[in-house]
């Protein structure tokens, strides 16, 4: 007996519509915008495969040939130590004032109206730069350490009470209205249900933002005159030009960013242990 063929199945076109029509001569253009720019671009008499060579032989001396020339090893740390101190000093503040303004700021720990209001400032905090509250401390502190630490906690905080906050309103409901049928108080509730259950949370998020921070303190360095890994590594690249320095440096960078990848990780580890 002959089997019934099934029918193949239809395929979708999607209609030419007015949005979509406007999408495609967006990206058309945009296409040939980057070509012309391509073609007509001033390359000041450098040929490609120079500069190709250029590139990679940078790259050679870089990542190859790490050596320190005008600092030693123990200034390297230093200033290592430096920078981590400035990331971690800055994430400490920050989580701190972030925990107790994040409660407020969850909703089934506090009133939609104190919600809303700590939210709506976080949500400034967050849309300006790090570099940019820096730089506006710096107005008032003056440039260095000072104002690194206090914009940097500024543009912490208003990051971890986002997330903090996001972690309390996860809590199961039925937790919370179980205790407070009980008879708990508020900071009952808070430290019997709400912290031991985010507790892996918070620890993740506050690694995260000091990894945030460590980077951010290697370009306040610079930029900023607070000192550090980030103000060597200035002073390698733009200053006398040494790369071959310059990759001793990113390669204390990569290990301690390694170093810390996995404290973080044992760390979550043993915090889930210890729960069960």
């Amino acid at each position: 007996m002959s089997q019934r063929s099934e029918p193949l199945p239809r395929i979708r076109v999607r209609p030419l519509t007015r949005a979509n029509l406007s999408i495609q001569l967006t990206l058309l253009g945009l296409t040939l915008l980057t070509l012309y720019s391509f073609t007509t671009f001033d390359t000041r008499g450098i040929g490609l495969v120079e500069a190709l060579q250029d590139m990679l032989n940078n790259f050679r001396l870089l990542l190859l040939e790490p050596r320190l020339r005008s600092v030693s090893f123990a200034d390297l740390l230093e200033a290592l130590f430096v920078t981590v101190g400035l990331g971690l000093l800055t994430t400490v503040f920050g989580a701190i004032i972030a925990f107790f303004l994040a409660l407020f700021a969850a909703q089934n720990l506090a009133p939609i109206w104190l919600n809303n209001l700590i939210k709506g400032g976080t949500a400034f905090i967050r849309a300006v730069p790090t570099v940019l509250w820096v730089l506006f401390f710096a107005v008032a502190a003056g440039m260095g350490s000072v104002a690194a630490v206090i914009g940097m906690t500024f543009h912490s905080a208003g990051y971890l009470i986002k997330a903090y906050a996001e972690s309390f309103e996860e809590i199961d409901a039925g937790v919370l209205e179980a205790l407070r049928a009980s008879g708990a108080s508020w900071w009952q509730t808070v430290f019997q249900a709400v912290v031991p259950t985010s507790a892996s949370a918070l620890l993740s998020w506050t690694f995260v933002r000091f990894e945030i921070n460590f980077s951010t303190a290697i370009a306040m360095g610079a930029t900023a005159g607070a000192g550090g890994i980030g103000f060597d590594m200035f002073m390698a690249s733009a200053f006398y030009l040494d790369l071959r320095e310059l990759g001793a440096f990113t390669y204390a960078i990569l290990v301690f960013a390694m170093a810390l990848e996995w404290f973080a990780t044992h760390m979550k580890a043993r915090l889930g242990k210890s729960r069960e």
